[in-house]
């Protein structure tokens, strides 16, 4: 288990926080013992929320061509035909993976390919469970292709994200399970694929990015004549 470097400066503040504010108890309350011990207790528990949520564990990824990989670790709360109207401009399977504060955070790519299409969009922050969040939010989308199909993959802040990180461009190459990203505190990852892939997961489902296969795509054979 490691640290995710989107941590550091986020544990250097809360390490600064933690000292200042024992310091200020033990310089304006030296005798009160049980202020000084919710001082100590405050810090564990700010220490111990920081870190989890920034640790980064070791994952075996396993590739295949037709497995779509979860981008994100959760519980999947929407799984549903709708009309993607930003790249695609025409009907989908949406897959939404909900992040919560207790998962980690770090995004991995679905399939292997060409990232064909990247914007950033600048937004609001409803909670990332509400339906609007996916048009309304701060968020990425993100296309990969490959020799078969294209997967759009979107990036959505919540009520508490306040930063949404991306180490993709268009026209770079990434792998299956590759960190694409990563979003602070609560979140969302949508997924769009194309009509009759074969989905794997249902609503309420744990998933784990980079090891949960959402889904399998189904690929037709040509008839010889």
């Amino acid at each position: 288990m490691t640290i995710h470097k989107e941590g550091y400066t986020s544990i250097a503040i809360c390490v600064l926080f933690i000292f200042v504010l024992n310091a200020l108890i033990h310089y304006y309350a030296p005798d009160n013992g049980l202020l000084t011990w919710f001082g100590y207790l405050l810090s564990a528990f700010l220490f111990i929320t920081v870190l989890q949520f920034f640790r980064s564990p070791y994952r075996i990824i396993t590739t295949n061509d037709i497995h779509i990989l979860s981008p994100a670790d959760g519980k999947v709360v929407v799984i549903e035909e709708t009309e993607e109207t930003e790249y695609f401009k025409d009907k989908r399977l949406q897959i939404s993976v909900f992040m919560s504060p207790v998962n980690v955070h770090s995004n991995r790519s679905p399939i292997s390919g060409i990232v064909s299409y990247f914007k950033y969009h600048p937004g609001k922050y409803l909670m990332a469970w509400n339906p609007k969040s996916s048009v309304l939010n701060e968020r990425t989308t993100i296309v990969v292709k490959n020799k078969d199909t294209e997967v759009l993959f979107r990036q959505i802040a919540g009520a508490l994200a306040r930063r949404i990180v991306w180490y993709v461009d268009e026209g770079k190459e990434v792998n299956q399970g590759q960190e694409f990203g990563f979003i602070k505190f609560g979140s969302r990852v949508d997924v769009f694929l194309p009509l009759g892939t074969k989905i794997n997961v249902k609503l309420g489902d744990k998933v784990q990015g980079g090891t949960t296969i959402l889904g399998e795509f189904i690929k037709t054979k040509v008839a010889i004549e």
